[in-house]
């Protein structure tokens, strides 16, 4: 599922190239996939997008007249500019047509949504409102993280990760790379973290971010950003998917776990399985 770092690789390429195009049509061929709440293809049409923002892995395409388009990728979804509204595939479940070239949405599992509503409506969005603080944008020093960490006491610190209401946009992938990075085993209750290991999981979130978006994001099959490419980040990842892998620190062989129901890369010297004294 593509996480904060993918999304916002999409959002900055689009932010740019559809100021100011134009909503000729949108159309689904499966219909789920495009889903009106109190707006409809026949308000959109002739509309102007002003920007394309971001909130958590949910892309906002906001459009002049109050309206705004939410693009929930999900497991497999793509969004694609393309220069015709004829350059789609099999896996093509929806085609916005622009007043120049088009908007083509991909998704093999037909998990993603398109969602048309009003623009007043978009923080009451069932999937924003629960969400945390957004881990790019709206940053968390050690203190805050602190707090936030503090409403799931009994969970390991994992899974409050992946918890979007915890923090917004981090999932599977970057969770192991922070946690990695900031030496804290997944399975350590959040109520056990003391402020130095607050400390290291903040430095260790923006750390991990900043190395993604530079590479693009990260491709372990669906993903690409709106030109078509791949992200590159797992090829220097320090943690996921590097099974047997030596550690870049101590070389210590990186291991697969379960924690939180998910796959769990780890190194088991640098993060060792119980608190510090």
């Amino acid at each position: 599922m593509p996480e904060l770092p993918e999304v916002e690789t999409i959002r900055r390429q689009l932010d740019h190239a559809l100021a100011g195009r134009r909503v000729v049509d949108a159309d689904a061929s499966w219909a789920k996939t495009l889903v009106g709440r109190g707006a409809s293809v026949e308000d959109l049409r002739g509309r102007a997008i002003r920007r394309v923002r971001r909130r958590g892995k949910v892309l906002v395409l906001d459009l002049e007249g109050q309206l705004a388009l939410l693009v929930h990728l999900r497991m497999t979804g793509q969004l694609l500019l393309r220069d015709d509204a004829d350059e789609v595939g099999p896996q093509t479940r929806c085609v916005i047509t622009l007043d120049r070239g088009a908007l083509v949405f991909n998704d093999q599992r037909k998990f993603g949504r398109i969602v048309m509503l009003p623009g007043s409506l978009v923080e009451a969005d069932p999937l924003l409102a629960r969400m945390g603080p957004d881990a790019l944008d709206d940053p968390l020093d050690a203190s805050r993280l602190a707090r936030r960490l503090s409403r799931h006491r009994s969970l390991s610190v994992k899974a409050a990760l992946l918890d979007q209401s915890t923090i917004a946009g981090i999932g599977n992938i970057y969770a192991d790379e922070v946690l990695c990075r900031a030496g804290l085993h997944p399975a350590r209750r959040c109520d056990s973290l003391v402020a130095d290991d607050h400390e290291r999981l903040a430095d260790a979130i923006g750390r991990t971010l900043e190395a993604a978006l530079a590479a693009g994001g990260s491709t372990m099959r669906d993903y690409r950003d709106a030109t078509g490419s791949v992200g590159s980040y797992l090829d220097r990842a320090v943690a996921f998917g590097r099974t047997g892998a030596p550690c870049r620190t101590c070389a210590t062989p990186i291991t697969k776990i379960r924690v939180a129901g998910r796959g769990t890369h780890l190194c088991p010297s640098c993060q060792p399985d119980t608190a510090q004294p």
